[in-house]
């Protein structure tokens, strides 16, 4: 299959006080239409940065981002972003959060009824129809990042960049979003991109799974293929030597190939985070 969004020898530098600092040195990555990728590793060693760059928020100092053979410049509807934070307007309903997006994407090319039917269509892929009348003080954390999740899908994109989407989220939430997402990816076909600092969500969610270096100059360390049948079960899979592999194979990336030092109190000490994950950029 030919590869829909190409991450080439991207790197980048931030001007400091105290000089240039290289946040990213050479990251390679290609990805094809429809996969999962999730992008793990511990603070500082750039994933937030990789998917700035992806959405355009973000210019390489060199390398660059192609999708579909187009380069990347700046930020377009065809790359969606789902951030931790909702970022749901306050004083607005959860469909008219989802409006903004479907007016500024489809103004031009669908009727009044036409876009009432997609804003309608996409709370219904994520199960929030019935508090389409509802603002965001009015509905529950979950809740709000299943609007979140519609208004990008909205848009109609065709690769989906989603930033800790359920960091904020009790496990329960978490993990009623996360089979909700496997869902929607398996009847949309998006691509995603996910950063994720659990080690279990991204097994559990991903075709692949792009393990980073520390930083600075940070860079892709290792990339793991999950082979594992779709649809997934997490009871099923909980048990599954392939998936404790996988699971032990990123943890052994983190904590023994990449383990993190910090100083402490002028000395220094290795990370001993939970072992299913690791503090995000």
């Amino acid at each position: 299959m030919a590869t829909h969004l190409d991450i080439s020898q991207v790197s980048i530098e931030f001007p400091t006080p105290k000089g240039s600092f290289k946040a990213l040195d050479g990251v390679n990555l290609k990805i094809k239409k429809g996969e999962f990728v999730s992008l793990i590793g511990h603070s500082g060693c750039g994933k937030s940065t990789v998917l700035n760059i992806v959405a355009g928020l973000y210019d390489a100092t060199e390398g660059g981002v192609l999708l579909d053979g187009k380069e990347v410049k700046g930020p377009g509807p065809e790359r969606a972003v789902v951030f931790q934070n909702h970022s749901l307007l306050p004083w607005l309903t959860s469909y008219q959060n989802v409006e903004l997006a479907v007016k500024q994407v489809f103004k031009k090319t669908k009727s009044k009824k036409e876009m009432h039917d997609w804003i309608m269509h996409n709370l219904d892929l994520v199960h929030m129809t019935h508090a389409a009348d509802k603002r965001p003080d009015e509905i529950s954390g979950g809740m709000k990042q299943r609007v979140g999740i519609a208004r990008a899908l909205a848009m109609e994109p065709s690769v989906l960049l989603m930033d800790e989407p359920f960091g904020a989220l009790d496990a329960l939430t978490r993990a009623h979003l996360q089979d909700s997402l496997m869902e929607i990816q398996k009847d949309l076909n998006n691509t995603v991109i996910m950063i994720t600092h659990d080690v279990d969500e991204a097994v559990l969610l991903s075709d692949r799974i792009i393990m980073m270096t520390n930083g600075p100059a940070a860079t892709i360390g290792e990339v793991l293929d999950v082979d594992l049948p779709r649809p997934r079960d997490r009871l099923a899979l909980a048990n599954d030597a392939k998936y404790v592999d996988y699971r032990a194979q990123v943890l052994t990336f983190l904590y023994e190939k990449q383990r993190k030092v910090e100083p402490i109190n002028g000395s220094t000490k290795a990370t001993s985070s939970s072992a299913a994950k690791v503090a995000n950029a």
